[in-house]
């Protein structure tokens, strides 16, 4: 029987709930704007911990946008003082390097959700159950 959740699997998603405080009180450069982290994935090893972070602003931002940019390598250069502050957060005795990356799937759910909306219409996609006269035919009569 295998095992549902792994140790790599916890430590990630510690790691992302610990990443996700200090980067909101710890890391004080402006550039950096209001960041949510969305997921954090480890390497079997605990050699690297890929951390993909998206920015919550009112227009849509991509991968190459400057305020992208600005805060990858501010987070980047912050690294290290997050890195420490995690290993002594979490007690552990490998603490991973941390590597950020914009996540580009809000933008992309939210691409697929205007499709969708633009095909199908703003109609319900499941009738009420109140119309049940329609189906019916002996309460039309």
């Amino acid at each position: 029987m295998p095992r549902e959740f792994s140790r790599i699997d916890r430590i990630g998603d510690q790691m992302q709930r610990e990443l996700a405080q200090l980067i909101q009180r710890e890391v004080k450069d402006p550039r950096v704007g209001l960041v949510t982290v969305n997921a954090v994935k480890v390497s079997r090893d605990l050699g690297y911990a890929d951390v993909y972070v998206s920015l919550l602003s009112t227009e849509e931002l991509g991968e190459e946008s400057p305020q992208v940019q600005d805060s990858l390598k501010v987070l980047s250069k912050a690294s290290g003082f997050l890195r420490g502050q995690v290993g002594r957060a979490m007690k552990l005795r490998v603490v991973p390097q941390l590597r950020f990356h914009f996540d580009t799937l809000q933008g992309y759910s939210r691409k697929m959700d205007s499709l969708i909306r633009e095909a199908v219409g703003d109609k319900p996609a499941v009738e009420q159950d109140g119309d049940d006269t329609q189906d019916d035919p002996e309460q039309k009569a």
